[in-house]
């Protein structure tokens, strides 16, 4: 039955409740994938039990003649950042190892509800810093995808939900949980071929989802297609009385909703995503999606977003300064790690705890967000940084004037090798330059593979909706994804 792990969400829904098989059958099909896959490090914990039961639960509700639940039959990859009851939960960094969570996110217990088992927590960029996977504490994820021009260098699965993408990619799970804070659901999927969506912020729960970014983080789905996306944000969204950031608005029907016809559609191309240094291939491939949007009936205007280059500095401001302020709370005194030296006080406790527990890029941002807070320093830089996301968020407001959608490239380049960027945070911070302004403006935005660059390794192209619009970016890259026809894998070799 391992033919199962070449189907998605929507195929294994399907063919479990036509009896085609059983959901035990799929639990353990991708459990043994798992288990085959070790070389990817995409997988922090395996949680093979938690997959069966559900499976066993979703086969005995079968067998009493009870409806199917919408994820029955439907094992998944749970992000390292989402707490789960029972089931170690570290944001891949080494102050959280150990930590075992009393307690349930909100957006898993909404994918348990929704019968979804759970074979696993994936390896992630620790805290979700990182464009790449490789500030893990436990070591960087591997992308399934090789080049090929005779080279054989590891590549990036991007980040910071590399284990997601990765673990997608490979068919070692057929949807998995992302965050996205600047772009960590969709680039990841860009680099890896696959399809993801950041939600409106406030579409999913907040609640339980260890903070980077507070007033940017928001969970999304990651899987094969655009129509897996729609049935697992339907799970996952949701109102929530613990997230006082939660929108209080029922959950659409996203997948019933799906439609390639793009027809009275404006599509907005903004000319300031047109950067210098851009690779040709990535502008032909954006050239395309205009085509291909065309052929679906939509319109093509151009648009302005003149606040656009000023999106990443003020993200690298206003990110880091809530993850500094976030990240306080691990000190050592309630749980995860504690580094108490002989003789120390409280505060060589604090010290010395952070030290050993958050690594680089962590204590990078850390500091970075203290200093734009620092008194003498706060209006200068964070006040000015948010006047800026108030001016960005103009920008789109004027452009929905016009349009209805943004088209945009993903990434400004396929995914590099790892170690390429590592020793320049600058420009391991420019991977999201086309993902960053979406961002800060709180807008659904998704990611489709739209084919392959010289060296065969996937390219994404980027939908931007209006506020709660996820509805249209859904079916604009379902547009994309039927006329591209891309079908490209990574060949096994791990």
């Amino acid at each position: 039955m391992s033919d199962v792990t070449d189907l998605g969400i929507a195929g294994l829904r399907d063919g479990f409740r036509s009896g085609e098989f059983s959901a035990r059958d799929v639990a353990e099909a991708f459990n043994a994938r798992v288990d085959a896959a070790d070389a990817l490090n995409a997988f922090l914990v395996k949680t093979p039990d938690h997959a069966l039961a559900a499976a066993d639960a979703a086969d005995a509700a079968r067998a009493a003649g009870e409806a199917a639940k919408p994820l029955a039959g439907v094992p998944i990859g749970m992000k390292d950042l989402f707490c789960t009851k029972g089931v170690a939960t570290t944001a891949a960094s080494h102050i959280l190892e150990g930590f075992v969570p009393p307690y349930e996110s909100s957006v898993s217990q909404n994918l348990w509800d929704a019968g979804a088992g759970m074979l696993g927590k994936l390896n992630m960029d620790q805290f979700a810093m990182g464009s790449s996977n490789e500030t893990s504490a436990f070591g960087n994820v591997i992308s399934p995808w090789r080049r090929k021009d005779g080279g054989n260098a590891p590549l990036a699965p991007g980040g910071s939900s590399g284990g997601s993408s990765s673990a997608v990619a490979a068919r070692l799970c057929p949807g998995a949980t992302g965050t996205d804070t600047g772009g960590s659901i969709r680039q990841p999927a860009a680099f890896t071929g696959i399809s993801g969506i950041k939600p409106t912020y406030g579409r999913c729960s907040r609640w339980g989802t260890i903070a980077f970014a507070s007033s940017l983080d928001q969970a999304g789905p990651m899987a094969r297609d655009v129509r897996d996306c729609a049935i697992m944000l339907e799970a996952m969204a949701g109102f929530d009385v613990r997230d006082a950031t939660s929108l209080q608005l029922d959950v659409p029907q996203w997948e019933a909703g799906l439609s390639a016809d793009l027809k009275g559609k404006r599509i907005g191309i903004p000319k300031e995503y047109r950067v210098d240094g851009m690779p040709a291939e990535i502008e032909t491939l954006w050239q395309q999606g205009i085509d291909w949007l065309r052929d679906a009936g939509a319109e093509i205007v151009e648009v302005s977003l003149p606040h656009t280059k000023y999106a990443l500095p003020a993200y690298y401001i206003i990110a880091p300064a809530e993850a500094s302020s976030n990240l306080a709370r691990y000190d050592g005194v309630r749980y995860g790690l504690r580094d108490l030296p002989e003789g120390a006080g409280l505060q060589d406790m604090y010290a010395a705890t952070r030290a050993d527990g958050f690594g680089d890029e962590v204590k990078r941002r850390i500091m970075i967000g203290t200093y734009v807070l620092s008194a003498g320093f706060y209006d200068a830089y964070y006040t000015q940084a948010q006047k800026v996301r108030t001016l960005i968020a103009r920008d789109f407001e004027r452009a929905w004037e016009a349009c209805d959608l943004l088209l945009a490239p993903t990434a400004p380049s396929a995914a590099f090798a790892l170690g390429e960027k590592s020793a320049d945070p600058i420009a391991m911070y420019l991977n999201d330059v086309f993902t960053v302004p979406s961002s800060l403006a709180g807008l659904p935005a998704m990611s489709v593979p739209g084919g392959l660059d010289s060296a065969g390794l996937p390219l994404g192209l980027q939908i931007i909706g209006k506020p709660l619009d996820e509805q249209v970016v859904l079916n604009a890259g379902l547009a994309i994804e039927q006329r591209a026809g891309f079908v490209a894998r990574p060949e096994a070799w791990w």
